[in-house]
């Protein structure tokens, strides 16, 4: 199945139906790329806030009580584009209020059959932290796609071994990451979280990313880096891990991506970290030996405890 990553421009639409217009334009091309997944980064939801009045999309926190009233139509735009576009949708991420002014960074998954899932995002950044009002998730999902098991790490969540790790044995072949950074040092954390991932469990990647400015919006002022899919660095994929990226202006990357040769080439693959992952826990590192200078009855070595 070919999937698509978005380097998305965030624009200013003046309300949710100029909104609208360009989701489907996105999506569109999308599709008119042969892709069966399109992928749309972190945050898009903020997008909307442009078309609040000012004193409210320049303050996060007035944003996101704003955005509530939205989140149906949210819901019904992308459930209806899958629809019609025959597509597997991730819009990004909307931030979603789950009680008592808290709210979760909710990644939607939307189906062409109706099916609707999300995934929360499980670990929060210093700026979801320092908002006050943002807490993580508390549970993993996945997804089913023409047969095969899809999964969705936001972000941050890409950087953490041990959750992508379950999603990995629950049967994830393909992981899909909707992010958002705005310094090139983030964009990097991200990008290397991704090629680990991949590297980790030997399976496909895919990381969409916000682009441009948007000096109205607190969270998305600024966005680096480019969309990517990845593939482990073995025999049959790319040495670098990198299927195909965006470059320049371009919207979207896409790519073929081949879940039974994957399977396939686990047989006669250079590495299998995704075998041997279990034989890590089992290593001489449960114990070390720390050198000591020599004193009267003393050994030459004394063993040091675990916590050392």
């Amino acid at each position: 199945m070919r999937v698509a990553v978005a380097k998305y421009p965030i624009g200013m639409p003046v309300d949710f139906d100029a909104f609208a217009r360009r989701q489907a334009a996105c999506l569109g091309e999308a599709k008119a790329l042969g892709a069966r997944i399109a992928v749309l980064p972190e945050y898009l939801s903020l997008e909307l806030a442009a078309g609040f009045a000012a004193e409210v999309r320049d303050d996060l926190h007035a944003s996101l009580v704003a955005l509530q009233p939205l989140r149906q139509a949210w819901c019904d735009l992308y459930r209806r584009l899958a629809r019609e576009l025959d597509l597997y949708i991730v819009p990004g991420s909307f931030l979603l209020e789950v009680g008592e002014g808290r709210y979760r960074n909710r990644a939607d998954w939307f189906a062409p059959d109706g099916l609707h899932g999300w995934q929360d995002k499980l670990q929060l950044t210093g700026y979801e932290k320092s908002s006050g009002v943002i807490e993580p998730g508390d549970a993993l999902h996945g997804f089913d796609c023409d047969g095969h098991r899809v999964g969705i790490a936001v972000c941050y969540d890409v950087e953490f071994p041990l959750p992508v790790r379950a999603q990995y044995e629950a049967g994830v072949r393909l992981l899909l990451v909707p992010s958002c950074t705005d310094t090139a040092a983030g964009a990097t954390r991200v990008r290397v979280g991704c090629l680990a991932r991949a590297l980790e469990n030997r399976f496909f990647v895919a990381q969409a990313v916000t682009a441009g400015e948007a000096a109205w919006s607190p969270a998305l002022d600024v966005n680096t880096g480019e969309a990517t899919l990845y593939a482990p660095m073995d025999h049959g994929f790319p040495a670098d891990g990198v299927l195909a990226a965006t470059h320049g202006e371009a919207l979207w990357a896409c790519h073929e991506i081949d879940l039974s040769a994957l399977e396939r080439s686990r047989e006669c693959a250079q590495v299998a970290n995704d075998r041997d992952w279990p034989a890590q826990l089992a290593t001489p590192l449960r114990r070390w030996e720390e050198a000591i200078p020599l004193a009267d009855g003393m050994p030459e070595t004394e063993q040091v405890p675990e916590t050392a």
